[in-house]
């Protein structure tokens, strides 16, 4: 009988796609200092970009306000003090500094840990490096086409315009009106990457279908919690963000059911690779 050929141990091929990449703290740190100062560098540079553009980022995010009132015509804002109009731009420009300068953001993260992840670890983040600015910009588009103008319609309901009762009109400060619409796209933005997370926690042995299955009931609790705290105090806010977010837990509970497949399928081609390699030494 032939002799068994001698097969390393599993482990020994993964170790070695990481040698080379050990190195001292210090080293560490100095690369992650210099991906801080390239993610503070773009964000400025963005910064002046969308500030020099400021007003008509402004516009466009009052066009669910313009919406929801009928008309541009309809639509009056105030400041109450000089600096207010200049600070407002600021946050504009620092809002969409932080929008469009995400991906590169996430870029420098991804960067940073790549070289202390095994090949098929950073083949597996990609996927999630994609589909978190996505989720985010479909958070974003939730928020400016359905719920910013029914919440805004439901606000302006509220004011009493015709003769014979005091006239209550809605005129609200651009900054209060940019505060209102920038806490519902980020707490959309952030609400969004449920599935993105719990599919990460799906591929490693986090979470499975069984734990979401029986969890339903908390994470409805859980939901409406998150809605109440994040939204303004208005029903349709908080109904606009726990009915798309209990849908996406239901959305997450099929990607996990998909990454679990995938994984069983994985391993039984490997251990019927084993057990054919097993066979053919013993020959």
């Amino acid at each position: 009988m032939a002799d068994a050929k001698q097969l390393p141990p599993p482990a020994a091929e993964a170790d070695d796609e990481l040698k080379g990449s050990e190195a001292p703290l210090l080293d560490h740190l100095i690369e992650l200092r210099k991906r801080l100062i390239y993610s503070v560098i773009a964000i400025a540079v963005i910064f002046v970009g969308c500030f020099a553009f400021a007003q008509p980022i402004y516009n466009i995010l009052t066009l669910p306000f313009v919406w929801a009132a009928g008309g541009v015509e309809n639509v009056q804002m105030i400041t109450t003090s000089p600096q207010e109009q200049f600070f407002t731009n600021m946050n504009v420009a620092l809002f969409g500094a932080l929008f469009i300068g995400f991906p590169f953001i996430a870029t420098q993260i991804y960067g940073f840990v790549a070289p202390g992840l095994y090949k098929k670890e950073r083949k597996a983040f990609i996927p999630y490096l994609i589909a978190t600015p996505l989720f985010f910009i479909a958070g974003a588009a939730m928020v400016f086409f359905v719920v910013g103008p029914m919440a805004l319609h439901f606000f302006l309901g509220m004011q009493q315009l015709g003769d014979g009762q005091v006239q209550i009109e809605l005129q609200t400060r651009v900054s209060e009106y940019l505060g209102f619409i920038m806490t519902l796209i980020f707490a959309f933005g952030i609400c969004f990457q449920l599935p993105v997370v719990l599919t990460l926690l799906a591929s490693i042995e986090l979470v499975n279908v069984q734990m979401l299955g029986k969890g339903r009931r908390y994470a409805i609790v859980i939901i409406l919690a998150l809605a109440a705290f994040l939204t303004p105090p208005d029903p349709i806010s908080q109904i606009g963000l726990s009915l798309p977010m209990y849908a996406l837990y239901e959305l997450s509970i099929l990607s996990v059911r998909l990454v679990e497949r995938r994984r069983a399928a994985k391993l039984a081609a490997q251990a019927a690779a084993d057990a054919q390699s097993g066979s053919s030494s013993a020959a």
